[in-house]
């Protein structure tokens, strides 16, 4: 189903235009960073707020290369999943994981990214149904403890965006391994999410080695919280400083 939307004031349209190229460049990180194959994974991102009211949402179509995405064939949802004609992209579908994306921006209201893909070593976690657990300080500080496992679901609905938001309102991780699917990660934008997964991936492999030849301890619970806290609030530019 495709939702028409005629006459957009020429400021939200800026604002869908900068968030499909967004979301278009985000994409080469996955295959450069080894997270995808083929045409599977993808990255979407919240449209910024609309004069217009509308809550939209601009997501890869299916089944499209990555060597062939663009800004123009990125695709525009409601936050109900349903297409929109934005007078661009009118005969691609957006992803088949777009249900479980949209269901995620409907119920957390701080999520403006969401990034899937079925890297090596977290899928291998996922495929165990095993938690990553936090023996590292990069976990620590990037997740807040350990990279918790969702429930099996199925894709074509929004059951795997139910299991996301289930797994990760009460968490502090930015990733889920969704049980023998694969991780989906958020952020506060698509960047934030594309980093996420990045993460993800890096620590579900340098803990996958570690246990191959020893068994890594988690690190204790206030160390972590220590941790998490001076990444999430000193790390890195903060702004201006003299």
């Amino acid at each position: 189903m495709t939702i028409r939307l005629a006459g957009l004031p020429e400021a939200d349209q800026d604002r869908i235009g900068r968030t499909r190229a967004s979301v278009a460049a985000l994409h080469a990180e996955l295959p450069r960073n080894e997270l995808v194959v083929w045409t599977a994974g993808n990255v979407s991102e919240k449209v910024p707020e609309l004069t217009s009211g509308h809550q939209l949402f601009v997501i890869k179509p299916s089944g499209v290369s990555y060597d062939e995405l663009s800004a123009e064939n990125m695709v525009v949802c409601t936050l109900d999943g349903q297409k929109i004609d934005d007078g661009t992209a009118d005969s691609l579908t957006p992803s088949s994981d777009t249900a479980a994306h949209a269901y995620v921006y409907r119920h957390m209201d701080h999520v403006g990214g969401v990034v899937h893909t079925h890297s090596t070593f977290a899928t291998a976690w996922a495929a165990r149904a095993e938690p990553i657990p936090c023996v590292l300080t990069m976990m620590a500080d990037e997740f807040g403890g350990d990279v918790p496992v969702g429930p099996f679901a199925l894709i074509g609905d929004d059951s795997i965006g139910q299991g996301i938001v289930e797994t990760l309102r009460e968490s502090r991780s930015k990733a889920v391994l969704m049980e023998r699917h694969g991780p989906f990660t958020i952020g506060a934008d698509a960047k934030a999410a594309v980093k996420a997964a990045v993460m993800c991936e890096e620590v579900a492999r340098t803990v996958h080695y570690a246990r191959a030849y020893g068994d890594p301890v988690r690190i204790d619970q206030a160390q972590i919280d220590s941790l998490y806290a001076r990444y999430q609030n000193v790390y890195g530019q903060k702004g201006n400083t003299a």
